[in-house]
């Protein structure tokens, strides 16, 4: 890895003084995020309909309304499993190294050290991604203060709900109409980015109908499971006579927690004939609905049964799935230097000029297997076997054993 100048480490020490001693630009601006208004978001059964309400709001092109819709993908993201895919993808990226250099020349290592696992670049990175996810992503960038710390630049959200993308515009109450044109700022570049495509609907749109598919299959199976695995109690007693109703309720109450009835010894109750099954059409479509979602988000289903996965088949998934965080980390990358970098050098984090790149990994499976090859009709230095492969080499061995199809031994044959 190429290192820094004395020169060019003494330039970054003092802008890092620099951006300490500065005032925040934006504490005499305008910020967003202090100025949202607060709301409860109250759980209430979600279906179809209610669904389809929130599109027709989201597209609205008179008066567009957006937080259903996006209230709508906050419940959806109780499900595990599409909440596991989609942080498989982002946690893939932010697991993955990255270098900060100049342009065209060496890597900062100091400074690429010290954003690697920061709180900044991390939201950043994670902000951009969901803008698959949810179309669109609108941040903030403030000096913060935690404790006796040193100020550092943090990230804020702007509430999804709040932000309608198409219009550019930011309500302070999603319930309301008064907001702020937030790209006519002149923040709006600097400490406030924006990330996604104006009024994409993002992944987890085609997600909503097969997790509220599964919530009612759950929700039904568990139903199944309270009637037929403790069927309700039926007491017959003389109806008109209070002590009998009163004795057979305490009786009913104390006798366990499954559902009981009182009735008249002239009354009868019948079970309605239905389907036999123990849950199967449920769990069917439960499992159905996860495949959906797991195609969606991960381009394969991830992590199959045993009774219908392989070693091969989770193979090729996981493949699928590296190709996915791939792009992804691409996407990251394009808006770290179109947006992110030349924001922050506006600030005075990073030096002008400076780009961001994520740190190709080697397989090295491969790249041993043609080194071996090579072997055969090059020579090798042993300095980069060594900090490649960890391999100390020390020299010749003798009486080596020979190389199956060669007249070289271990020995010649490596360093041939």
């Amino acid at each position: 890895m190429s290192r820094l100048t004395n020169k060019a480490r003494n330039n970054r020490s003092q802008l890092a003084a620099k951006t300490t001693a500065k005032s925040t630009p934006n504490s005499v601006g305008t910020k967003l995020y202090p100025q949202l208004v607060d709301k409860t978001v109250t759980q209430t059964r979600q279906d179809i309909a209610k669904w389809r309400t929130a599109l027709n709001g989201f597209n609205n092109t008179d008066s567009p309304s957006v937080y259903l819709l996006y209230n709508l993908y906050a419940t959806i993201l109780d499900d595990a499993l599409l909440t596991s895919q989609i942080e498989n993808r982002i946690q893939d990226s932010l697991g993955s190294s990255f270098n900060l250099r100049k342009k065209g020349g060496d890597i900062d290592e100091e400074l690429t050290e010290t954003y690697q696992n920061s709180e900044l670049f991390n939201d950043i990175v994670t902000q951009i991604i969901n803008s698959r996810f949810y179309g669109h992503s609108l941040i903030e960038i403030d000096w913060k203060k935690d404790g006796q710390n040193e100020p550092q630049l943090k990230v804020d959200l702007i509430p999804r709900q709040n932000v309608l993308s198409k219009t550019g515009v930011m309500l302070f109450d999603y319930n309301e109409d008064k907001g702020v044109k937030y790209r006519e700022l002149p923040e709006f570049g600097t400490w406030i980015l924006e990330f996604g495509k104006p009024g994409e609907k993002g992944l987890l749109n085609k997600a909503v109908p097969h997790a509220l598919f599964k919530r009612f299959a759950q929700s039904c199976w568990s139903e199944l499971c309270e009637i037929y695995g403790i069927p309700p109690r039926v007491y017959k007693t003389d109806a008109s006579d209070p002590a009998a109703v009163s004795r057979g309720k305490k009786m009913m109450q104390d006798m366990g927690s499954a559902a009981w009835f009182i009735i008249d010894t002239t009354e009868e109750f019948e079970w309605a004939k239905g389907v036999n099954t123990n849950g199967d059409v449920y769990s069917n479509l439960m499992t159905f609905s996860d495949n959906q979602n797991s195609l969606l988000i991960s381009g394969a289903i991830v992590g199959q049964d045993t009774k219908h996965g392989s070693n091969s088949k989770e193979e090729t998934s996981q493949k699928l799935l590296t190709k996915l965080v791939m792009a992804d980390m691409a996407l990251v990358e394009m808006y770290m230097n179109s947006k992110v970098m030349p924001a922050l050098a506006r600030i005075g984090a990073v030096p002008a000029d400076y780009v961001f790149n994520w740190e190709i990994s080697e397989d090295l499976q491969t790249l041993w297997d043609r080194t071996v090859q090579a072997l055969a009709f090059f020579d090798v230095d042993p300095e980069w076997i060594k900090d490649k492969f960890g391999i100390e080499v020390t020299g010749v061995k003798q009486n080596a054993v020979p190389i199956p199809g060669t007249n070289l031994n271990a020995a010649d044959y490596f360093f041939t």
